[in-house]
């Protein structure tokens, strides 16, 4: 690993002569047929200016709702990732080459999502939605992805005027791997290429029709990994001495400082209405969080997703960044002393915080073998949600 080194310092340089990242999302749609248990799965890292994010219950009609929100939103009407109790999910990722006309509306995506998981039980329903509101007043420039409860996983690259349908059965590998431009875009234009190759090639490497939830959160949420710069992955941490910080550039990985959360929606079994669909939240950059299970059949929220001017699990999540991320300059903020998160003499905190994930991760799985009335579910989520936020307070 020695031999990284002097490649890490020509990364730090290149990052830092560039600007700042934000509103760039790196993200999944995986088709049954490349799922490992025959459900599908979206995955969102949600990268923003807006670091305070927190989950709410949104009762609604005809549809309620889980939704990723920015701190300050009480009402849920403008999500950035959502499931709603028809099984449907959606998620969304800026895309800097679809056209654009001057004196249209923009920026419109929160909105449409939210009236999405409101109104749709399925992904013809919002495709037909999209139909209704194409125009001017729409304040689209992204690719929204989609599942929902019959086994339908798409991408809709979406401007104000058009529309591009994208399944993810229809491609060769199952699944559509996306970032900051559309495939139906102006080429070469766009933002997020090297975020898009590096999780292409974390998704190649998983085993055929074997992609899980588990996989995604555990490994690819997380990943620090560079397609052009050799430096470290969060795994190859733990090769490096903490007697002497070592430093990466996360200005284009995918786990970034900018990454305010990620999330996982692990889809109904097609054809089961009584397999409930699961939406895993890590809260707050994925390297310092825990994922907890949320369902909108529990009809609420655990406190430690949603309470206060800054949720308590995003709180610990957040001192804990502190830690690895000690600068706040917009040039140094993007440099992760990675040594304190996991190192050679076992002294970080993140093998601890993967520990207890992947206990929460069983228990969900051993949990969800039987069915479960809205009490036992709202029950089970408060307990996984407190065992997380009992890791992070503990964590140094």
């Amino acid at each position: 690993m020695k031999k990284m080194l002097p490649v890490l310092a020509l990364a730090l340089v290149l990052s830092a002569a560039a600007p700042p990242a934000a509103r760039a999302c790196t993200t999944a749609v995986v088709s049954t047929a490349a799922a490992a248990d025959g459900r599908p799965l979206l995955w969102k890292n949600r990268d923003t200016d807006f670091l305070n994010n927190k989950v709410l219950f949104v009762s609604e009609s005809p549809y309620s709702y889980l939704a990723l929100v920015n701190t300050e939103d009480r009402s849920g009407r403008w999500a950035y990732a959502g499931l709603n109790s028809a099984g449907f999910a959606i998620f969304n990722s800026v895309a800097y080459n679809l056209p654009e006309a001057a004196g249209e509306m923009k920026d419109l995506e929160g909105m449409i999502m939210a009236d999405a998981l409101r109104r749709c039980a399925s992904i013809d329903d919002f495709e037909a939605y999209l139909r209704e509101s194409l125009g001017p007043s729409l304040g689209s420039l992204a690719n929204f992805g989609v599942i929902d409860a019959r086994g339908g996983a798409a991408i809709f690259e979406v401007s104000n005027r058009a529309y591009k349908k994208f399944p993810a059965a229809d491609v060769a590998e199952k699944y559509l791997v996306n970032s900051n431009f559309a495939r139906s875009g102006k080429d070469a234009a766009g933002a997020g290429y090297l975020r898009f190759e590096r999780a292409s090639r974390l998704f190649r490497a998983l085993p055929p029709a074997g992609i899980s939830h588990r996989q995604i959160l555990g490994h690819i949420s997380r990943d620090t990994g560079h397609v052009l710069v050799a430096q470290p992955a969060f795994a190859q941490f733990r090769d490096f001495s903490a007697k002497k910080p070592a430093w990466l550039a996360s200005r284009d990985t995918i786990d970034r400082d900018s990454t305010s959360a990620a999330v996982v929606v692990h889809g109904r079994k097609p054809g089961n209405d009584g397999s409930p669909a699961t939406l895993w939240v890590q809260l707050g950059e994925p390297l310092f969080t825990i994922a907890v299970p949320l369902w909108v059949e529990a009809g609420a929220v655990p406190d430690a997703l949603r309470a206060g001017a800054k949720a308590p699990l995003l709180a610990e999540s957040q001192r804990l960044k502190k830690l690895a991320r000690p600068y706040a300059e917009v040039d140094r903020c993007e440099y992760l002393q990675f040594t304190r998160l996991d190192n050679r003499e076992g002294s970080g905190f993140l093998p601890g915080l993967l520990r207890v994930e992947e206990e929460i991760m069983a228990l969900t799985a051993e949990f969800l073998r039987t069915a479960h009335p809205a009490a036992e579910l709202a029950a089970f989520q408060e307990r996984m949600a407190a065992r997380a936020l009992a890791a992070l307070q503990a964590a140094y």
